[in-house]
This record gives C-alpha cells, sequence and structure tokens, in this order.
C-alpha cells in the first residue's frame, strides 16, 4: 500500500519510488492518473503491468490480485492521492489479501489529515487524541445528525469534503457556535490556504470569494471547551437545539454535548421559549 502525492509532487518518499520501479504489477484507482503520475518520476511500465481497483470493482478485482500474488508478483496499490484506503478504495483489497494469508506492506506518505493537524493547533500536550470522521453524509437530515454526533464528542476531529459540498458542510457546522475550526484548501497545492475561525463563521467566510469554495478541503474541528470554561457556549448549543428539535429531545441532547444537568438545562430551555 503506496501513498503518492495529495498534490505537490515532490511530496513522494525514495522508497515509494524505488517499490514503484521495482513491482511486476501497480494496482490503482484510475489507471490513466497513475501511469501520468510515474512517468513524471521517469517511471514507465506497459499496459500488462496495470490493474484498475476502484470503488466500483474493488470486490471483483481483489481476485485478480491474489492471482498475481499467488504466480510470485510484487503488486503495488494506489489511489489517486495520498495515502490509499483513508477516504478511498483499498480497504477491501487489504482484507481480501489479508484473508488469504498474504502480507500487507505500508508504505506511509503523504495524508491530508496528518498534514492539517501538524499546523492546526488544536492538540495540546496533555491531550492529543482525534477522532477521523472522514466524509459526512450527503442528505442534509443525515448530515445534521452527523454534526450533533460531532458535537458530543468534546475531541478534535478531522473532516473531509468536496468542493460541491463545503457550503453545505458549513452551514451545518454552524451549530458548533463558538468552537474553533481549522480549515485547509488545496493542500500542498499553489493555491493552499489554511484558516482557523468560529464554526459559525465558516460559512460566511466560504462565501466571501469564489476562490474559497475551490479545490479539495480537509478540516480539523477543535476539541471541545469543557463545561466550566464554557457557559456561553452551552447556552448557544442549547438555543440551536431548541430551533431544531422539541424541547425535551434538545435537552438531551444539549446534556450529552455540555456535560450539563438535564434539570438545569430544562429551566434553561423553558426560559429560552418563554423569551422567543
Amino acid at each position: 500500500m503506496v501513498a503518492t502525492p495529495i498534490g505537490n509532487l515532490a511530496d513522494i518518499s525514495l522508497r515509494a519510488l524505488h517499490l514503484l520501479g521495482l513491482v511486476d504489477c501497480v494496482a490503482c484507482e484510475d489507471t490513466r492518473h497513475s501511469q501520468a503520475l510515474l512517468r513524471a518520476y521517469g517511471i514507465d511500465h506497459p499496459g500488462s503491468h496495470w490493474l484498475a481497483v476502484h470503488q466500483h470493482n474493488e470486490a471483483e478485482a481483489v481476485a485478480r490480485v491474489l492471482e498475481r500474488l499467488h504466480a510470485g508478483q510484487r503488486v503495488a496499490y494506489i489511489s489517486d492521492a495520498g495515502t490509499p484506503a483513508i477516504s478511498d478504495p483499498g480497504a477491501r483489497l487489504v482484507q481480501g489479501v489479508q484473508a488469504a494469508g498474504l502480507r500487507v506492506v505500508p508504505l506511509p506518505g503523504a495524508s491530508s489529515v496528518t498534514a492539517l493537524l501538524s499546523v492546526s493547533g488544536s492538540l495540546q500536550a496533555d491531550s492529543s487524541s482525534f477522532v477521523f470522521v472522514g466524509f459526512l453524509p450527503s442528505k442534509s437530515a443525515e448530515r445534521e445528525r452527523a454534526v450533533l454526533n460531532v458535537m458530543a464528542d468534546g475531541r478534535a476531529q478531522v473532516l473531509l469534503e468536496a468542493p460541491h459540498r463545503i457550503e453545505a458542510l458549513g452551514q451545518s457546522l454552524a451549530m458548533l457556535g463558538t468552537r474553533a475550526v481549522t480549515l485547509g484548501r488545496e493542500l500542498t497545492k499553489q493555491f493552499e490556504e489554511i484558516v482557523t475561525l468560529p464554526a459559525a463563521d465558516l460559512l460566511a467566510w466560504l462565501q466571501a470569494s469564489p476562490q474559497h469554495t475551490r479545490g479539495e478541503f480537509a478540516l480539523v474541528i477543535h476539541a471541545q471547551a469543557t463545561p466550566s470554561d464554557a457557559p456561553d457556549a452551552d447556552d448557544r448549543v442549547l438555543r440551536l437545539l431548541l430551533a431544531e428539535v422539541p424541547v425535551k429531545t434538545a435537552v438531551k441532547l444539549a446534556s450529552e454535548i455540555t456535560g450539563q444537568s438535564r434539570n438545569a438545562l430544562y429551566e434553561r430551555a423553558l426560559a429560552v421559549k418563554k423569551e422567543a
């Protein structure tokens, strides 16, 4: 499993180049894309060396990879960019090869997840845990429920998103209020952009310029402040939930998200309703 650059061609390891030049077969997500990539490094395999393994044929293609491995061939797998099987095809291939009792070797390299985490400032020395979420559901109702799960988990979380859905994601994340979000756009590429701002301001930033919604996106939702440190944020969470769901449901979710008691939140919810 060989990691390839996510944008900048210089972000490939010497080990990866050495192996990709030696293997008997390169299995890949897109043969045309991967052939062009390897030619940029001076590696030009004949057509018989290539095998397409993508999300639409991965289950069937495992058998062809196994045939080559059982014949003693060396097979490398690469996705279009980054580390295979991380929100890319490759997971089924790994499972199939392992189930056949054969060895799978990782060749580490570029990853938008670790690249953005390293500059987000979201990880603390005393608590460096984070959750990789990946792409949220495309349907709005399912996405909203997924965001509520994000709110309920206080750890830093990493999301990925495509340009045609980034504004919808920004709108959904607004319910996180003042919780910080670091957005990385076009990481490692010519027009790379990294910005940190409150989740409530993300949609406005995206809409401020057509350029802001172009390219591929990775986002880090920073770790949530403790309840004692963020009473205003707790109140905002409750208000946002009350605008979308019944009082009892809003109180239950707010309690899970903020750690506050349900009784106190229920009293506050009634007061908010009265104000409205």
